[in-house]
């Protein structure tokens, strides 16, 4: 068995797969280290597998001793580990109004914190605990008129979102022993964005403060949706300063090119699936390291539910054929020979994401 992600042999690991011989045979098993934090990206276009993957270190999260996992589902693809018979709760996340500071409130309502409504929001933000007071601070403010009804408006945008709440999702459900998905598939991308700044926040919080001894795992499916709003700067933090307090981070998405660089180069776990789009090759190539010989277009898997994975803790390149996962994935496309149109929930690595 080789551990990816460290060199030597104690701690937690989480079975990924086998190695893929040259001739296509199963070679020796290869796990991924979870008893260290990491920065992951799991890359691969639509259908390769990468949402598989996902779940399948969610499962072997499941089963390590002293981890938080925490997934971010925008696309309702874990939403079955609910019904599994596994230790894991889906749950709709509440977000408390106090957890963005004026700077993120400004930004997932799209205002200029310099001007009019977003410097009245800034300051309602500033004063304010929770999002009723918000509104009425607003509304007593001595401001134009024009003003102060176009901050009250975007408040009441953020109200309809039915995300902000006094009391939020607490800290201690999202470092529980089991695993926590939060289901977002029903939100639009600015609020599910606020709910992304809000955990990884709390998550990397709760480790600088102590108030949790076990060490969080935030995997985020989908994440060039989170890239260029208002959980860009939590995400940022938690890829280049998270591993010190203990969190890791793990995005995944078809799109790497919309990955900040940034983020790209301080992962320390690749795992590369089937990717087709010259952009998308292109931003890895950037970040190629030297020990990679061939480039990533020469070396990307043909078939689904492969993976080309890079450490580089260890400076190594692996070919892995991903294992069948235990629990149910909701990521695979329906179809219109299926049942109702409904897709099926194998446990197979040539699913769907």
């Amino acid at each position: 068995m080789v551990v990816i992600g460290r060199e030597d042999a104690t701690g937690a690991t989480a079975r990924l797969g086998h190695y893929r011989a040259r001739d296509g045979s199963r070679g020796a098993a290869v796990d991924l280290d979870v008893d260290r934090p990491h920065v992951g990206l799991v890359v691969g276009k639509r259908g390769s597998g990468k949402t598989y993957s996902l779940g399948v270190l969610a499962e072997g999260l499941l089963a390590a001793a002293g981890v938080a996992p925490v997934i971010v589902d925008p696309m309702g693809a874990f939403t079955p580990l609910g019904t599994a018979d596994v230790s894991a709760m889906v749950i709709e996340p509440m977000v408390r109004a106090d957890a963005l500071d004026p700077r993120q409130w400004c930004t997932v309502l799209g205002l200029d914190p310099e001007q009019g409504a977003g410097a009245l929001v800034w300051r309602a933000a500033s004063e304010c605990s929770t999002l009723d007071g918000m509104r009425s601070w607003v509304t007593d403010a001595d401001a134009a008129a024009s003003t102060g009804r176009a901050a009250a408006n975007h408040l009441a945008l953020a109200a309809s979102w039915d995300v902000f709440d006094p009391a939020g999702t607490e800290t201690e459900v999202l470092c529980s022993g089991g695993l926590t998905v939060l289901d977002v598939s029903g939100l639009d991308s600015r609020p599910a964005g606020a709910v992304l700044a809000a955990v990884a926040s709390a998550l990397y919080d709760a480790r600088l403060a102590e108030q949790t001894s076990r060490l969080p795992w935030l995997l985020v499916d989908e994440a060039h949706a989170f890239t260029d709003g208002v959980a860009r700067r939590p995400l940022r933090r938690l890829v280049t300063r998270g591993r010190q307090p203990g969190v890791s981070c793990v995005l995944a998405t078809q799109r790497p090119s919309a990955v900040p660089a940034t983020t790209a180069s301080q992962t320390d776990l690749l795992v590369a699936h089937r990717l087709t789009s010259a952009a998308d090759i292109d931003a890895l190539r950037a970040v190629q390291p030297t020990y990679l010989d061939g480039g990533f277009g020469a070396r990307l898997p043909e078939e689904t539910g492969t993976a080309l994975v890079v450490d580089d803790g260890t400076e190594s390149v692996h070919h892995v054929t991903v294992r069948e996962r235990r629990t149910p994935h909701g990521g695979e496309t329906p179809r219109a020979s299926d049942p109702a149109g409904a897709g099926t929930h194998e446990s197979r690595a040539d699913g769907g994401g």
